[in-house]
């Protein structure tokens, strides 16, 4: 037999058996669904006559409402025989499992004798140690859902007279993470930049990048492939904030860096250079020049008035 109360989310269900508190023992025999509310009684028996009222608890607010007394008389006009297994409870032919949720599946079957419930994997492989079965075997509950716990689940309800299966399947996703983020970078004006983000996920995640909160316009010169972004001869207005976005049906997160582009006048300020260097005569000599500057500066050097050399990009020159 089975009693029905309204369907409301974020909810927990309890049954009082004629008066508060006195609340249904779930059995072998009884069984309350969480993912319905209905309450089943696989035989009843005289000791079942009376008003039973569903009381149905928020679990965020943890407030309690509870319906109209529904009363259960036993019929006068005959006894039900022996019957096989009728299963009344059963989980989805495909369920999709979060990874890292607790997966919960629901089997109960009426019947006389009252039904024995037992599980299995279709696929043969043995259960995981951390599988409990709860409620008098009605609840399998999966802690920690991983991609070795998908796949095809068996429910079997079995008395003298017969037995009855279910069967569904949990399916694996996961949402995106990331494995790679992207950091804060100051390159300078006419180089190239590379940036890489990467997540996992389950379905493989796509990627898209935004500047500035807006989506990236791609050019010639501003490419993203397989999550990369790359920018060659960098300008001044490349600058900005990034976002790289990883995305699959099931999420979305996003990884944010600065991009500066610098262009600077060569400076040797923090790099000057020696007014004066004693040496021996003989000796190797290194002199260094190297300014700030971005782009890179161009130096050349000179001996009094002759050009020892030109054209080098931060250039050492060496005197024996």
């Amino acid at each position: 037999m089975e009693f029905s109360p309204k369907i409301l989310l974020e909810l927990s269900y309890a049954w009082i058996f004629n008066e508060y508190p006195s609340f249904v023992e779930e059995d072998s025999r009884r069984f309350v669904s969480q993912e319905t509310g209905h309450l089943y009684i696989a035989k009843v028996e005289p000791s079942d006559v009376g008003n039973y009222t569903c009381v149905v608890t928020s679990t965020v607010t943890d407030t309690r409402v509870l319906g109209s007394p529904t009363p259960l008389v036993l019929r006068s006009d005959g006894v039900m025989g022996e019957y096989e297994p009728k299963i009344e409870v059963q989980f989805p032919e495909t369920l999709p499992a979060a990874k890292g949720s607790t997966v919960k599946l629901e089997c109960f079957a009426l019947g006389n004798p009252v039904p024995q419930i037992n599980w299995r994997r279709s696929d043969g492989l043995p259960f995981s140690s951390k599988i409990k079965l709860r409620k008098f075997n009605g609840v399998l509950e999966i802690p920690n859902f991983q991609q070795e716990d998908a796949g095809s689940y068996e429910c079997i309800a079995e008395n003298s007279r017969g037995k009855n299966v279910a069967r569904g399947r949990l399916t694996y996703y996961a949402k995106p993470h990331w494995v790679q983020l992207i950091k804060d970078v100051e390159i300078a004006v006419e180089d190239n930049l590379y940036w890489e983000c990467r997540a996992s996920g389950k379905p493989k995640p796509s990627y898209r990048w935004l500047k500035n909160g807006e989506a990236l316009v791609l050019e010639e010169r501003i490419q993203i492939e397989n999550g990369a972004l790359t920018i060659s001869n960098l300008n001044v207005t490349d600058s900005g904030m990034f976002q790289c976005v990883a995305e699959n049906k099931h999420g979305v997160v996003y990884s944010s860096a600065e991009l500066k582009v610098v262009a600077s006048a060569p400076d040797f300020s923090k790099t000057p250079m020696k007014k004066l260097i004693q040496v021996q005569v003989g000796s190797v000599v290194s002199l260094e020049c190297k300014p700030r500057a971005s782009p890179r500066a161009l130096s050349s050097w000179k001996k009094g008035d002759v050009i020892v050399q030109e054209n080098e990009s931060d250039a050492d020159v060496g005197f024996q």
